[in-house]
């Protein structure tokens, strides 16, 4: 176990209570003497803090005389509110369109951007009738669609500052965030141009943030079709974007065996940070309303402790937020609204049970367990594996500009800015869910296969609950990043001499509770199918490629390189049908 007990390092700052990446910025914005300015941290760096200190200091040197912070949501004009309060700088979370001006008393309002939409003539009298900075708070929120985009426009075009803050990935469609400015790219499209980047790799260095270990977990998969047809497949095989799609779905039912296997786990790991961090809570983050209240009942079942659970649509669900961070319950339960912002610093084991896999809402996800309270605190996120999401934890460290002009989506297909139209609607239903009524998920089985931490990956496939994968849910609570790499390949060592222990007993026994490794069963597979094309080919006479192209057109799918291996043994099971006849 590591010591908890590490030396204060100057990246968490020495003067007047900033870290150094804080007062790095501030000295950043002071040299550029701009009207705008852009700052990109990674969640938990404290970009609020930042942006307070900011406005106190122009305050203080007469540059503005009162702040306006745009939020993306209501929970979020609280939380501001009350940070600035701590600053100094009294702000109204409560300012209403209807309202002509806030109380004297204050210094300014917070507002949602939905709010500026709604009437931005009155967001513009506001700034008008003083000298006033602008915090745009996630501003890529600003560019969610053209009627938002020209309000945050004609509302703080009169602003004397602007600052623009951001902790995630900028969106993946053409629209342009006011106030940004872009340059043109090498590709010909337009990239935005940050004017101070402090990354998630230079934070985990610097100690800011905590380290996040991914737990990724794979399984058996079985379900029906809309055609009626049953389908088994191993969600992490090398499979076609369909047959993913519906692995992925089948994991999250609650129904299933997959989703309570996996929530025991991350709870068993909660039990063990909460060794070293007492108070330390879990997020289990849905698709929907239904997948809420029934993990919910299943943490009930698992840890006999109610879950609180946060629903978009719920008047008491800011509450609720508030309530968790400040209490030591266990596990909540969300619908995409802990998603951004939210401040529960507490939050030290996830599980992503959501079908978003936008970069975005990945990263604003993430973020909910990377803030840092104290040198050592290490934080857990339970992972489907998907190959989309299993990208994206290895990117951790990436950073990414806004690029319009090229016409090009995110990788896994999806568009950033319908994920955010739903979330302004408050819907909690996304692609996976709209197709009720076609779809059967009829069995799954989870199986631990890795744990994934800076892009490298460590451990290999264990059953739930068993010697192997302890190895990597009991890993000490307290974690400084620099040890991790080095414990996590201690683990995997000790991992493989279990499972040298238990294939021992599998062989005396003639029995296996573990899977095959996929790169062998396609293999294997694939070279019984050639085996029998080559039979029926002697058989019938036809060639081997006009056998394969029938059999893709019976049993449907993909080439066979491309194709899984339930499909590979459907083909093989209808050709020994004609086989032997």
């Amino acid at each position: 176990m590591l010591s908890p007990s590490y030396p204060q390092r100057a990246p968490w700052g020495t003067a007047e209570n900033l870290r150094a990446w804080q007062r790095e910025a501030m000295d950043a914005y002071d040299l550029a003497n701009k009207r705008d300015f852009l700052v990109a941290a990674t969640p938990g760096a404290g970009k609020t803090t930042f942006a307070l200190t900011m406005a106190r200091k122009l305050r203080s040197d007469d540059v503005i005389d009162r702040v306006i912070v745009v939020a993306p949501t209501e929970h979020l004009k609280t939380q501001w509110a009350d940070a600035a309060a701590r600053a100094h700088i009294r702000l109204d979370p409560n300012f209403r369109n209807s309202d002509v001006a806030p109380s004297r008393q204050y210094a300014g309002v917070v507002v949602t951007y939905a709010q500026v939409a709604a009437k931005a003539y009155v967001h513009r009298q506001l700034t008008e009738s003083g000298r006033t900075l602008v915090i745009l708070d996630e501003v890529h929120h600003g560019g969610d669609a053209l009627s938002w985009g020209d309000a945050v426009r004609e509302a703080y075009a009169p602003a004397a500052r602007r600052l623009m803050l951001s902790g995630t990935p900028f969106r993946s469609d053409d629209s342009p965030i006011p106030f940004v400015d872009y340059a043109p790219d090498p590709s010909g499209g337009m990239t935005s141009i940050t004017d101070y980047n402090y990354g998630y790799g230079r934070a985990l260095a610097d100690g800011v943030v905590r380290p996040v270990l991914f737990h990724v977990y794979a399984g058996q998969m079985a379900w029906r079709t809309k055609a009626g047809e049953e389908v088994e497949a191993q969600l992490g095989q090398d499979n076609i974007k369909d047959v993913t799609s519906q692995a992925w779905r089948t994991a999250l039912d609650p129904n299933g065996e997959w989703m309570s296997q996996i929530l025991r786990s991350a709870d068993a790991r909660l039990t063990e940070i909460r060794h070293h961090v007492p108070d330390a809570g879990g997020l289990v983050l849905a698709t929907d309303q239904t997948a809420a209240r029934a993990y919910a009942k299943l943490l009930m079942s698992i840890t006999g402790r109610r879950a609180t659970v946060v629903l978009s649509d719920d008047k008491e669900a800011s509450q609720r937020i508030e309530d968790f961070a400040s209490n030591d319950d266990r596990w909540m339960v969300a619908v995409r609204m802990v998603s951004e912002g939210v401040d529960v610093p507490r939050l030290a084991v996830g599980v992503y049970a959501t079908s978003s896999s936008t970069p975005l809402f990945f990263a604003q996800a993430i973020g909910r367990f990377v803030r840092a309270r104290r040198r050592g605190e290490a934080a857990s996120v339970f992972l489907p594996h998907v190959p989309s999401l299993l990208d994206l934890a290895g990117e951790m460290e990436r950073e990414r500009d806004h690029v319009i002009g090229r016409g090009e989506k995110d990788g896994d297909g999806l568009d950033d800015s319908l994920l955010d139209a739903a979330e302004r609607e408050e819907k909690a239903s996304d692609e996976l869910t709209e197709e009720e009524g076609k779809f059967e998920a009829l069995s799954s089985v989870a199986h631990f296969d890795k744990v994934v931490f800076e892009g490298r990956e460590f451990g290999q496939l264990a059953v739930p609950g068993t010697e192997e994968e302890q190895e990597f849910i009991g890993l000490p609570g307290l974690l400084e990043p620099e040890h991790v790499h080095e414990l996590l390949q201690q683990r995997t060592q000790r991992q493989s001499k279990h499972r040298e222990v238990r294939e021992s007993a599998e062989r005396e026994s003639g029995q296996s509770v573990l899977p095959e490794p996929l790169h062998r069963t396609l293999k294997e597979q694939r070279q019984l199918l050639n085996n029998l094309v080559g039979l029926y080919s002697r058989q019938t006479g036809d060639p081997h490629g006009k056998i394969h192209a029938d059999l893709r057109r019976t049993c449907g799918g993909p080439a066979v390189a491309q194709a899984t291996v339930a499909q590979l043994q459907k083909r093989i099971q209808s050709l020994r049908r004609r086989v032997r006849s």
